[in-house]
């Protein structure tokens, strides 16, 4: 972490364990995604004790990993890519506890982006300080020229410079990325080559993309952080670099995994306490 801006953002004070407690607290987590696992680690690290349940057979959410049978061979198959970005501090917290060095993690060199035209933009080597980092991207891409950084309209632009959530989504959430792009005098090509890159990485055509969503990803990875543009991969599947070992932790601290089940529904019987349906109820 090198960002000297970042900032930390204390809990609500609380009891350190839940062992100065006269009974142990019991919290069941829904799901075990990465808010899941997260929420699991915390609770279970405080010394309450903790079942997750899992619909799938596996861990992780939408960074999850699984085995098929093809042709008879066990193939890995994980659910995406995904990038591990420097700021996600959270995130790289949770894995930590299994690997402080992180090594199952794997630093790229770059994500080159190119279009039909044989078009190329690169992350490497930017600036790390916003807004530097932004204008340098745009003033070295083949789809911006000089010229077209005169006619950006800078009053319509000023959003994506001053993100804050959930005021962005007041004012640009009734607009669509693409016509908030058009409306700035933005190059086609490079709104092709940049910015649609980031509403198909989120599975969406800008044309359906809040451009609320648009300015609060661009302030993420561009003008909200200093730790640069370039990411780090897992460097096994999924489930055997991240998930597996994150497991083993959590059950290590007592948590249990009950997998392949779904949640039906959940009623509140008492003050602070609530009965899961999964078929059979779980007080």
């Amino acid at each position: 972490m090198t960002d000297r801006h970042r900032r930390t953002h204390p809990a609500s004070p609380g009891l350190p364990s839940a062992e100065a407690l006269a009974a142990r607290p019991r919290a069941v987590v829904v799901g075990a995604g990465i808010a899941g696992l997260a929420a699991a680690t915390g609770l279970a690290e405080r010394g309450v004790s903790v079942e997750v349940i899992e619909r799938e057979d596996y861990l992780g959410g939408r960074v999850g990993a699984w085995t098929e049978q093809y042709h008879g061979v066990e193939v890995g198959m994980n659910r995406g890519f995904h990038a591990f970005f420097r700021q996600y501090y959270n995130l790289r917290a949770l894995l930590g506890r299994v690997d402080p060095k992180l090594s199952m993690l794997t630093a790229v060199d770059d994500y080159p982006l190119i279009d039909g035209a044989g078009r190329r933009d690169s992350f490497r080597g930017l600036p790390r300080t916003p807004p530097w980092n932004a204008l340098a991207f745009a003033l070295r891409s083949p789809t911006f020229r000089l010229r077209d950084l005169a006619r950006i309209d800078a009053r319509a632009a000023a959003p994506l410079a001053a993100v804050s959530v959930p005021e962005i989504y007041r004012r640009l959430d009734h607009i669509d990325a693409d016509t908030f792009l058009k409306s700035l005098n933005f190059p086609q090509a490079a709104r092709h080559l940049a910015f649609e890159v980031f509403s198909r990485s989120f599975f969406a055509s800008p044309s359906q993309l809040s451009a609320a969503e648009l300015a609060t990803m661009f302030h993420i990875y561009f003008l909200g952080s200093s730790e640069g543009l370039i990411f780090d991969v897992a460097n096994a599947n999924y489930d055997t670099a991240l998930w597996q070992p994150l497991q083993r932790y959590l059950c290590g601290l007592g948590v249990r995994f009950r997998q392949g089940v779904s949640v039906a529904r959940i009623d509140s019987v008492q003050p602070r306490r609530f009965r899961i349906h999964l078929g059979a109820s779980l007080d």
